[in-house]
């Protein structure tokens, strides 16, 4: 399971021109699933996500969670995170879960996440084709990978 975060001061989702979603000031969290990822991956990225210390304190040193700003998080599916492009020049998605494997995990991490924070999170729509707005700040973008903890 790979993770795209993004810190944002805002992020909105649309989908044919209508706004699905937006969140002011926490994490944009791209989420790639691939067809070995478990419930274990789940728990691991999300906590993770969760306690990233992406935020800055009193003394401008990031170091606070979303958690503890009591951020906003979107959670969208990107299986583009999988994609592959060791030949040629057109990625493959091998890698990347079918929609019957990635949406009950994709559903999991959402719940897991909204646990993890103790509030809801928004999200896209799995499948779907998304126009996804966002202002990052800072900018700070970290990939986690739940295969690749050293990542």
């Amino acid at each position: 399971m790979r993770a795209l975060i993004q810190k944002v001061s805002y992020s909105r989702v649309y989908i044919e021109k209508e706004l699905k979603s937006e969140i002011g000031k926490g994490l944009l969290v791209l989420l790639g699933i691939e067809n070995e990822d478990t419930e274990e991956d789940i728990r691991w990225l999300s906590n993770k996500v969760s306690q990233l210390r992406i935020f800055e304190d009193n003394k401008g040193i990031m170091n606070i969670s979303v958690s503890d700003i009591d951020g906003e998080v979107m959670i969208i599916s990107q299986f583009t995170l999988h994609g592959k492009t060791k030949k040629g020049t057109r990625p493959s998605y091998s890698k990347a879960a079918k929609p019957d494997i990635a949406i009950p995990l994709y559903e999991k991490f959402i719940v897991q996440m909204e646990q993890d924070l103790d509030k809801k999170v928004k999200t896209g729509e799995f499948g779907a084709y998304m126009k996804i707005e966002l202002e990052n700040d800072g900018p700070v973008t970290i990939m986690i990978d739940s295969k690749n903890k050293n990542l």
